[in-house]
Protein backbone atom coordinates (compact mmCIF):
# COMPACT_ATOMS: atom_id res chain seq x y z
CA UNK A 1 0.00 0.00 0.00
CA UNK A 2 1.49 3.33 -1.10
CA UNK A 3 -0.09 5.49 1.59
CA UNK A 4 3.11 7.46 2.06
CA UNK A 5 3.29 8.49 -1.58
CA UNK A 6 -0.36 9.46 -1.82
CA UNK A 7 -0.49 11.48 1.38
CA UNK A 8 2.75 13.35 0.92
CA UNK A 9 2.53 14.08 -2.75
CA UNK A 10 -1.12 14.82 -2.77
CA UNK A 11 -1.20 16.61 0.65
CA UNK A 12 -0.09 18.18 0.03
CA UNK A 13 0.57 18.43 -3.78
CA UNK A 14 -0.09 18.48 -8.84
CA UNK A 15 1.07 20.71 -11.65
CA UNK A 16 1.82 23.85 -13.76
CA UNK A 17 5.58 23.68 -13.97
CA UNK A 18 5.53 24.70 -17.61
CA UNK A 19 3.68 27.92 -16.79
CA UNK A 20 6.04 28.90 -13.98
CA UNK A 21 3.50 28.59 -11.17
CA UNK A 22 5.43 27.27 -8.20
CA UNK A 23 6.12 28.01 -4.52
CA UNK A 24 7.96 31.27 -5.07
CA UNK A 25 5.65 32.92 -7.59
CA UNK A 26 2.16 31.52 -7.41
CA UNK A 27 0.20 34.78 -7.49
CA UNK A 28 -2.61 34.82 -4.96
CA UNK A 29 -1.67 31.48 -3.39
CA UNK A 30 -0.16 31.76 0.08
CA UNK A 31 0.25 28.81 2.43
CA UNK A 32 -0.72 29.12 6.07
CA UNK A 33 1.71 27.29 8.37
CA UNK A 34 -0.43 24.87 10.34
CA UNK A 35 -0.71 21.61 12.24
CA UNK A 36 -3.61 19.33 11.33
CA UNK A 37 -4.78 16.02 12.77
CA UNK A 38 -7.00 13.59 10.89
CA UNK A 39 -9.12 10.62 11.84
CA UNK A 40 -8.65 7.74 9.40
CA UNK A 41 -11.43 5.25 8.73
CA UNK A 42 -12.42 2.71 6.11
CA UNK A 43 -14.42 4.49 3.42
CA UNK A 44 -15.61 1.30 1.76
CA UNK A 45 -14.38 -2.07 0.56
CA UNK A 46 -15.46 -4.21 -2.35
CA UNK A 47 -16.64 -7.74 -1.83
CA UNK A 48 -13.65 -10.05 -1.97
CA UNK A 49 -11.13 -7.36 -0.96
CA UNK A 50 -10.45 -9.21 2.30
CA UNK A 51 -10.59 -5.94 4.27
CA UNK A 52 -13.26 -5.55 6.92
CA UNK A 53 -12.16 -2.35 8.64
CA UNK A 54 -9.55 0.35 9.04
CA UNK A 55 -8.84 2.92 11.74
CA UNK A 56 -6.04 5.26 12.65
CA UNK A 57 -4.79 8.83 12.86
CA UNK A 58 -2.56 11.18 10.93
CA UNK A 59 -0.66 14.34 11.85
CA UNK A 60 0.52 16.83 9.23
CA UNK A 61 2.61 19.86 10.20
CA UNK A 62 3.42 22.43 7.52
CA UNK A 63 5.98 25.01 8.61
CA UNK A 64 7.71 28.09 7.20
CA UNK A 65 11.50 28.24 7.70
CA UNK A 66 11.99 31.56 5.84
CA UNK A 67 14.00 30.11 2.98
CA UNK A 68 11.93 26.97 2.67
CA UNK A 69 8.92 24.92 3.67
CA UNK A 70 9.01 22.02 6.11
CA UNK A 71 6.55 19.14 6.17
CA UNK A 72 6.31 16.59 8.94
CA UNK A 73 3.78 13.83 8.47
CA UNK A 74 3.13 10.90 10.79
CA UNK A 75 0.38 8.35 10.54
CA UNK A 76 -0.68 5.01 11.92
CA UNK A 77 -3.32 2.83 10.30
CA UNK A 78 -4.70 -0.48 11.55
CA UNK A 79 -6.15 -2.76 8.88
CA UNK A 80 -8.73 -5.38 9.86
CA UNK A 81 -8.69 -8.44 7.61
CA UNK A 82 -11.71 -10.65 7.05
CA UNK A 83 -9.42 -13.64 7.48
CA UNK A 84 -6.20 -13.69 9.45
CA UNK A 85 -4.74 -11.28 12.01
CA UNK A 86 -4.97 -7.52 11.79
CA UNK A 87 -1.98 -5.55 10.55
CA UNK A 88 -0.70 -2.07 11.30
CA UNK A 89 1.25 0.24 9.02
CA UNK A 90 2.84 3.54 9.91
CA UNK A 91 5.06 6.24 8.56
CA UNK A 92 7.24 9.18 9.57
CA UNK A 93 7.90 11.62 6.73
CA UNK A 94 10.05 14.75 7.24
CA UNK A 95 11.03 17.08 4.39
CA UNK A 96 12.45 20.52 3.64
CA UNK A 97 11.83 22.27 0.33
CA UNK A 98 13.39 25.53 -0.87
CA UNK A 99 10.90 28.27 -1.70
CA UNK A 100 12.39 28.64 -5.17
CA UNK A 101 11.25 25.05 -5.82
CA UNK A 102 14.71 23.84 -6.86
CA UNK A 103 16.06 21.84 -3.90
CA UNK A 104 14.57 19.28 -1.54
CA UNK A 105 15.61 17.08 1.40
CA UNK A 106 13.68 14.03 2.60
CA UNK A 107 13.77 11.49 5.41
CA UNK A 108 11.18 8.71 5.34
CA UNK A 109 10.70 5.87 7.83
CA UNK A 110 8.13 3.15 7.11
CA UNK A 111 6.74 0.90 9.82
CA UNK A 112 4.92 -2.43 9.75
CA UNK A 113 3.40 -3.85 12.95
CA UNK A 114 5.56 -1.49 15.00
CA UNK A 115 8.86 -2.35 13.35
CA UNK A 116 10.84 -0.22 10.89
CA UNK A 117 10.93 -2.02 7.55
CA UNK A 118 12.41 0.72 5.35
CA UNK A 119 14.20 4.05 5.68
CA UNK A 120 14.78 6.42 2.77
CA UNK A 121 16.89 9.54 3.04
CA UNK A 122 18.44 11.91 0.53
CA UNK A 123 18.41 15.16 -1.39
CA UNK A 124 17.12 16.25 -4.78
CA UNK A 125 17.81 19.24 -7.01
CA UNK A 126 16.39 20.64 -10.23
CA UNK A 127 18.48 22.38 -12.88
CA UNK A 128 15.88 25.16 -13.10
CA UNK A 129 12.16 25.73 -13.18
CA UNK A 130 10.58 23.37 -15.67
CA UNK A 131 13.88 21.56 -16.16
CA UNK A 132 15.20 18.11 -15.25
CA UNK A 133 17.13 17.23 -12.10
CA UNK A 134 18.62 14.48 -9.98
CA UNK A 135 17.79 12.76 -6.69
CA UNK A 136 20.56 11.27 -4.56
CA UNK A 137 19.67 8.67 -1.93
CA UNK A 138 21.96 8.06 1.05
CA UNK A 139 19.68 5.41 2.62
CA UNK A 140 18.89 2.54 2.36
CA UNK A 141 21.73 2.56 -0.16
CA UNK A 142 23.68 5.15 -2.11
CA UNK A 143 22.00 5.67 -5.45
CA UNK A 144 21.25 8.53 -7.87
CA UNK A 145 18.25 8.74 -10.18
CA UNK A 146 17.36 11.23 -12.87
CA UNK A 147 14.26 13.37 -12.53
CA UNK A 148 12.41 14.20 -15.75
CA UNK A 149 11.82 17.62 -17.25
CA UNK A 150 9.01 19.44 -15.43
CA UNK A 151 9.43 17.65 -12.09
CA UNK A 152 8.01 19.40 -9.02
CA UNK A 153 8.51 18.81 -5.33
CA UNK A 154 5.46 18.48 -3.03
CA UNK A 155 5.00 22.05 -1.76
CA UNK A 156 5.56 23.66 -5.16
CA UNK A 157 3.07 21.17 -6.52
CA UNK A 158 0.46 22.06 -3.91
CA UNK A 159 0.82 25.77 -4.57
CA UNK A 160 0.55 25.19 -8.30
CA UNK A 161 -2.68 23.26 -7.80
CA UNK A 162 -4.16 26.07 -5.72
CA UNK A 163 -3.13 28.69 -8.26
CA UNK A 164 -4.62 26.59 -11.06
CA UNK A 165 -7.88 26.32 -9.13
CA UNK A 166 -7.94 30.08 -8.53
CA UNK A 167 -7.48 30.73 -12.23
CA UNK A 168 -10.30 28.36 -13.18
CA UNK A 169 -8.24 25.56 -14.71
CA UNK A 170 -9.72 22.08 -14.47
CA UNK A 171 -6.92 19.67 -15.37
CA UNK A 172 -3.20 19.56 -14.53
CA UNK A 173 -0.52 16.91 -15.01
CA UNK A 174 3.13 16.93 -13.90
CA UNK A 175 5.79 14.57 -12.48
CA UNK A 176 6.17 14.91 -8.70
CA UNK A 177 9.07 13.63 -6.59
CA UNK A 178 8.69 13.20 -2.81
CA UNK A 179 11.42 10.65 -1.96
CA UNK A 180 9.01 7.96 -0.81
CA UNK A 181 10.30 5.33 -3.26
CA UNK A 182 13.37 4.51 -5.34
CA UNK A 183 11.26 4.57 -8.50
CA UNK A 184 11.54 8.34 -8.84
CA UNK A 185 8.97 10.94 -9.81
CA UNK A 186 5.39 9.81 -10.24
CA UNK A 187 3.22 11.26 -12.98
CA UNK A 188 0.30 12.98 -11.24
CA UNK A 189 -2.82 13.85 -13.22
CA UNK A 190 -5.26 16.07 -11.38
CA UNK A 191 -8.85 17.14 -11.97
CA UNK A 192 -10.06 20.24 -10.13
CA UNK A 193 -13.75 20.48 -9.26
CA UNK A 194 -15.94 23.50 -8.81
CA UNK A 195 -15.09 26.24 -6.32
CA UNK A 196 -16.77 25.84 -2.92
CA UNK A 197 -17.62 29.27 -1.55
CA UNK A 198 -16.36 30.30 1.92
CA UNK A 199 -18.37 29.25 4.95
CA UNK A 200 -19.00 32.50 6.78
CA UNK A 201 -20.40 30.68 9.81
CA UNK A 202 -17.24 28.75 10.72
CA UNK A 203 -15.24 29.94 13.70
CA UNK A 204 -12.01 28.39 12.48
CA UNK A 205 -10.03 31.15 10.75
CA UNK A 206 -8.06 28.57 8.73
CA UNK A 207 -11.26 27.28 7.08
CA UNK A 208 -12.91 30.54 6.07
CA UNK A 209 -11.58 30.79 2.51
CA UNK A 210 -12.72 29.20 -0.73
CA UNK A 211 -11.92 25.54 -1.39
CA UNK A 212 -12.02 22.99 -4.19
CA UNK A 213 -12.55 19.26 -4.45
CA UNK A 214 -9.61 17.75 -6.33
CA UNK A 215 -8.99 14.24 -7.58
CA UNK A 216 -5.57 13.01 -8.61
CA UNK A 217 -4.34 9.84 -10.28
CA UNK A 218 -0.80 8.60 -9.56
CA UNK A 219 1.12 6.71 -12.26
CA UNK A 220 4.53 5.07 -12.03
CA UNK A 221 7.29 6.55 -14.20
CA UNK A 222 6.97 5.56 -17.88
CA UNK A 223 3.66 3.82 -17.17
CA UNK A 224 1.47 3.22 -20.22
CA UNK A 225 -1.43 1.82 -18.20
CA UNK A 226 -4.73 3.64 -18.73
CA UNK A 227 -5.60 3.39 -15.04
CA UNK A 228 -3.51 4.93 -12.21
CA UNK A 229 -1.92 2.87 -9.45
CA UNK A 230 -4.18 4.72 -7.03
CA UNK A 231 -6.25 7.89 -6.78
CA UNK A 232 -6.64 10.55 -4.11
CA UNK A 233 -9.58 12.87 -3.55
CA UNK A 234 -9.10 16.00 -1.45
CA UNK A 235 -10.86 19.15 -0.36
CA UNK A 236 -8.17 21.84 -0.46
CA UNK A 237 -8.52 25.41 0.84
CA UNK A 238 -6.80 28.40 -0.73
CA UNK A 239 -4.28 28.49 2.17
CA UNK A 240 -3.19 24.86 1.72
CA UNK A 241 -5.27 23.36 4.54
CA UNK A 242 -6.90 20.07 3.55
CA UNK A 243 -10.12 19.10 5.34
CA UNK A 244 -10.79 15.76 3.65
CA UNK A 245 -8.58 13.09 2.07
CA UNK A 246 -9.94 10.01 0.29
CA UNK A 247 -7.39 7.35 -0.69
CA UNK A 248 -8.89 5.18 -3.41
CA UNK A 249 -7.15 1.87 -4.19
CA UNK A 250 -9.89 0.47 -6.37
CA UNK A 251 -11.19 -2.33 -4.17
CA UNK A 252 -11.12 -0.27 -0.97
CA UNK A 253 -10.96 3.34 0.24
CA UNK A 254 -9.52 5.03 3.30
CA UNK A 255 -10.93 8.38 4.45
CA UNK A 256 -8.96 10.98 6.37
CA UNK A 257 -11.30 13.49 8.04
CA UNK A 258 -9.96 16.67 9.65
CA UNK A 259 -10.24 16.47 13.43
CA UNK A 260 -8.38 19.64 14.45
CA UNK A 261 -6.26 22.32 12.80
CA UNK A 262 -4.24 25.07 14.47
CA UNK A 263 -2.15 27.86 13.01
CA UNK A 264 1.62 27.81 13.51
CA UNK A 265 3.58 31.04 13.96
CA UNK A 266 5.26 32.62 10.96
CA UNK A 267 8.97 33.32 11.41
CA UNK A 268 10.48 36.79 11.46
CA UNK A 269 12.70 36.56 8.41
Amino acid sequence: MALTRSLAAAGLAAALCATGLYAGTAAGAELAPHRATYKMTLGGAASGSGISGASGAMLVEWGDSCDGWTIEQRYRLKINHAEGPDSEIGNSFVTWEAKDGLSYRFNVRKLHDGETNETLKGIARLDGLGKAGKAEFSQPEIMAIDLPVGTMFPTAHTLALIEAAMSGRKFLAVPVFDGGEFEGALQVSGVIGRRIEPDRTTKDVLLTGPSWMMRMGFYKPDSSAPEPDYEVGMRVFDNGVTSLIVLDYGNFKVNGTLDKVVALPKPSC
